[in-house]
């Protein structure tokens, strides 16, 4: 199986504010044909760095392909350290800077001299036309090593890999397919899960599982290999149905979708409708659920009821049981999702209350603790769950957990 190594280059992509999504997607794309990714490296704009990354790089790796540095300015380094770390000097191409001029003639400007520079490529390489930018891509062949010079903008990146770079990888990679699957589950711990599964998939080598935790949810994510498309999918529809039936509902999707996704859809096939009553949230589980496209089926109305009298006043939560219990209780809880279900004339309504922190927990009900109401036409429910993290994680997960608590309880009803 080809490896392959990703550089992405620029300054800009050690700050905080700025992620590569470029390796993401060619990590995708090269799996789909059978190559592997060992390795991603983030350079800034350093000559001596980048250079000893891509030589490195070429040394140990079938494909190295690097993203961005290839403007017009002076910290877009690229150019010359590829060809450094190649010992091959940079060329001078006429017909390009013509092509520049003539596109920034369309455009109605005359082009400036700074991307005179752009019109150098690398002695021997293969120029890869960009119809999206001013920055051509390179293609250079040595020692059976390939290295791959891409524009940085995903916009110029993505379809010059596709249309020159795929169809030359595709004729040199195995016949290996990589298909990839991703179960979600929520309710669980990562320990605890794991030692459910373990026993499962460890029996595999291919599909290979890794387990991710995020803010909200599980992913359990299998990785087959198999000569067809076809050959993948079953590999990984075979295990995912094994674990599946080991957690049973704690996996809420097996295609990758996201809890409120997932209670849209089951909404949408039972008929029902939903409001929200949120204290602690925010607002979040309204702004998750509105998030899907065609939401407005079956979710009618939701409730921001920060303050006491809040939730007296809109959802007619009597003043003495939040006097009585406070208003992080499950009887609070319960009564507001009362309420906003019978002001919003749903089927269901879930409703959200709890200390986020960092602030306001007290020896009873610490920071996290945190109330799930439910109510239903038969019922009415309550869930106290105990919830780690800083205040944007609590607010996430306790938002995930009302959906999820929601699922839960229309799939119940289902299968009475």
């Amino acid at each position: 199986m080809l490896c392959a190594e990703i550089v992405a280059i620029g300054s800009e992509l050690l700050t905080p504010d700025k992620t590569d999504t470029n390796s993401l997607w060619l990590t995708a794309a090269l799996n789909e044909i059978g190559i592997e990714v060992k390795l991603k490296t983030t350079v800034g704009d350093d000559e001596l760095r980048l250079e000893e990354t891509i030589r490195d790089a070429l040394s140990r790796s079938d494909i190295v392909i690097t993203t961005g540095g290839l403007g017009p300015t002076e910290d877009d380094i690229t150019r010359k350290v590829s060809a450094k770390a190649l010992d091959r000097e940079l060329v001078f191409k006429e017909e390009l800077l013509e092509e520049l001029r003539e596109r920034f003639r369309a455009y109605g400007y005359e082009m400036p001299e700074t991307n005179r520079s752009q019109a150098y490529v690398i002695s021997g390489a293969t120029i890869l036309p960009n119809p999206n930018g001013s920055a051509v891509g390179m293609l250079v062949e040595t020692d059976k090593k390939l290295l791959i010079v891409l524009p940085g903008p995903p916009r110029e990146m993505k379809p010059m890999f596709r249309d020159h770079i795929l169809p030359k990888l595709n004729e040199t990679a195995p016949e290996i397919y990589v298909k990839r699957k991703t179960l979600k589950v929520s309710g669980m711990g990562e320990s605890a899960l794991d030692e459910l599964i373990a026993p499962i998939y460890t029996a595999y080598k291919n599909p290979q599982t890794a387990t991710l935790f995020n803010k909200t949810a599980i992913d359990i994510q299998l990785t087959a290999q198999g000569k067809t498309e076809e050959d993948a999918d079953s590999l990984n529809q075979e295990l995912a149905q094994k674990i599946s039936e080991k957690l049973g509902v704690a996996v809420f999707s097996t295609i990758g979708e996201k809890m409120e996704e997932v209670v849209g859809k089951l909404l949408t096939q039972t008929g029902k409708t939903l409001s929200v009553a949120e204290s602690c949230t925010g607002g979040l589980i309204g702004e998750r659920l509105t998030n899907v496209s065609g939401s407005s089926k079956y979710f009618f109305e939701g409730a921001i009821t920060y303050s006491n009298e809040a939730k007296t006043r809109a959802l007619g939560v009597p003043k003495d049981l939040i006097d009585k219990h406070g208003a992080v209780s499950a009887e609070v809880a319960e009564s507001m999702a009362v309420g906003m279900r019978e002001r919003a004339k749903t089927d269901y309504a879930i409703s959200v209350t709890g200390v986020a922190g960092p602030t306001g927990g007290t020896e009873e009900k610490p920071v996290g603790t945190v109330f799930v109401g439910y109510a239903v036409n038969s019922e009415t429910r309550s869930l106290r769950l105990n919830l780690p993290g800083d205040r944007n994680l609590i607010r996430w997960r306790s938002s995930q957990a009302a959906l999820d608590y929601l699922r839960r309880k229309i799939l119940e009803a289902g299968d009475e």
